[in-house]
């Protein structure tokens, strides 16, 4: 990389003006806590006639009108397949639907499988909002019709998203009325009908300018989707309306037709076309000497003498500077490729730059009655060998201080299922879940439920774990705000989906919030018990975020 684009790229990401990257000074409080200032996106007219239909407002428990997936014949090409949904939304327009409200999908099979972080890499970056989310095995997901009554369920892998048919954002923390807002665009006959999305770690903490357009909590169901099956594709447009909401069929056609004249059919791969992007920077907030008094001060904490704190997860931000911008779904296609068994994801609402993670952490999946969760603790690198990998791994499972970790994190959660389900297992109850570059302790649990509407309590009663917050839940959670200097947003937040039978959230961590610009903020959290040692610790941070990093810059 030449000196100049270097140079270049520095005084872009220290500029001041709001249309760059730049970070803000601190705020003169006892503890200073790090933001970061990113570009406010010109959208030009498609901002105003795809302006977001909020879900949130009006009644959330009256339903909708209409609810419909018309699925047509399978294509052999993305572009055909393109052809065909824009004829489909064509004869939607000249035949008005006559309900007040409603959603209606419509879909496209495609023969070929093309991955759908492919085709979303190649879409415009002014169409926004996007998500992107990708199971972490085929068997995490179950079988879906994707075509007609003739042809075999499939698989489905990953789904990438363009525009919103309807957003659900508020800055208040994520409710019960929330959630049936949200559940009445779905249903059980349009399983594919979904909302993708997150929501902050920790609602009631001051959110930081980069987080602003993320609200409380953010979901999404697409205007515009790829879908990825085992041995095929499918695009799919769906439309929303509700005139409680101020937003008619005609308004809602329009904002569709709008979306679809910038899709682009071409969905491959960039082999080699890209420039790789070198750090050339890198700040830590806390640095190492803030860190060990935070871990100094939490483990005072825990050995107090009639002390309820049992532990408690502190996190580090990384920001990095770099020598090119960062394209997140390249990122994101490192990771994938890095991350076997492992979520992928990618949250970017209007104006805001792009939360993107590898996470190998399930909150929990729900399909109808069912629901699993799981305990992940402890930390270990993978070994050069087979015999080394062999020691590290027993040297894990043999641990006190990491099964103490891991026993919290699991007990917590099983006793949380336990207070919501009729029955729950725990099995297995410690094993070594080994990724890529690290291995961790492992647990499942299952549980069955009572009623479907116990959804809600399970997201509400699992989140934060004690794997990314502590123990007490809430002894932790005020340790954590009093602590750390900045604001985490939806780093080890929920981060998942909802549909209408099913639903699935991971844990937010390994994640990045990427912007305009050259530079990203990465994350990583680690777990104070006692017995920590503040030194191998920041050691685990960085094992954390190298496997963020490590692909692509």
């Amino acid at each position: 990389m030449a000196v100049g684009t270097t140079r270049q790229c520095i005084a872009r990401f220290m500029d001041i003006e709001p249309n760059n990257f730049s970070f803000s000074s601190p705020t003169p409080t006892a503890i200073a806590r790090q933001s970061v200032h990113l570009p406010n996106h010109k959208y030009q007219e498609l901002s105003s006639l795809s302006m977001n239909m909020n879900g949130c407002g009006g009644d959330p428990r009256a339903p909708l009108g209409i609810n419909e997936t018309h699925t047509f014949p399978v294509s052999p090409t993305p572009a055909l397949a393109v052809d065909r949904l824009n004829s489909a939304i064509y004869d939607l327009k000249l035949n008005p639907q006559p309900s007040d409200s409603g959603i209606i999908r419509i879909e496209v099979p495609i023969q070929q499988q093309i991955e759908a972080l492919d085709w979303l890499g190649w879409q415009s970056p002014s169409l926004v909002p996007r998500c992107y989310f990708s199971g972490r095995d085929p068997g995490s997901v179950p079988l879906i019709q994707n075509t007609n009554a003739s042809s075999q369920p499939k698989n489905l892998l990953s789904v990438a998203g363009l525009g919103s048919a309807v957003s659900f954002r508020h800055l208040h923390p994520f409710s019960l009325d929330d959630w049936h807002s949200i559940k009445r665009f779905l249903s059980k006959k349009c399983p594919l009908i979904r909302a993708y999305g997150g929501m902050r770690f920790d609602a009631r903490s001051n959110m930081a300018p980069e987080w602003k357009g993320f609200g409380s909590f953010y979901f999404m169901v697409p205007q515009v989707e790829f879908d990825e099956f085992e041995g095929s594709s499918m695009i799919a447009a769906t439309v929303a309306w509700d005139k409680r909401l101020s937003r008619t069929y005609g308004e809602a056609i329009a904002a569709l037709e709008a979306t679809m004249w910038q899709v682009s059919s071409i969905a491959r791969r960039q082999n080699g076309s890209t420039r790789s992007a070198a750090m050339v920077h890198q700040t830590h907030v806390p640095d190492k000497a803030s860190w060990d008094s935070a871990v100094k001060r939490a483990l005072d904490l825990i050995n107090r003498k009639n002390s309820s704190l049992v532990k408690v997860v502190l996190a580090r931000s990384s920001r990095v500077l770099t020598t090119v911008e960062i394209d997140p779904f390249e990122w994101l296609t490192s990771l994938q490729m890095e991350g076997v068994n492992a979520y992928q994801f990618c949250l970017q609402p209007p104006d805001s730059p792009a939360f993107i993670g590898n996470t190998p952490e399930r909150l929990f999946y729900r399909h109808r009655l069912s629901v699993s969760s799981e305990a992940l603790a402890g930390t270990r690198a993978r070994g050069a060998n087979a015999a080394l990998d062999l020691q590290i791994g027993n040297d894990l499972l043999s641990s006190a201080k990491d099964h103490n970790e891991f026993a919290i994190v699991r007990e917590s959660i099983r006793r949380k299922l336990e207070s919501i389900c009729s029955r729950t297992v725990v099995e297995p109850s410690k094993v070594l879940r080994k990724l890529p570059h690290v291995q961790h302790l492992y647990a499942k649990l299952t549980g069955t439920l009572q009623k479907e509407d116990d959804e809600f309590m399970i997201l509400s009663s699992l989140h934060p774990t004690p794997a990314v917050c502590g123990l007490p839940m809430e002894e932790a959670r005020m340790l954590i705000s009093e602590t750390e200097m900045f604001d985490r947003g939806m780093y080890a937040g929920p981060v998942g989906w909802f549909g209408g039978a099913e639903s699935e959230f991971a844990v937010g961590i390994r994640s990045a919030l990427v912007g305009k610009g050259c530079g990203a903020l990465l994350y990583a959290g680690t777990g104070i018990v006692e017995g920590s040692n503040s030194s191998m610790e920041w050691q685990e941070l960085d094992l954390k975020t190298s496997q963020v990093c490590a692909s692509t810059i």
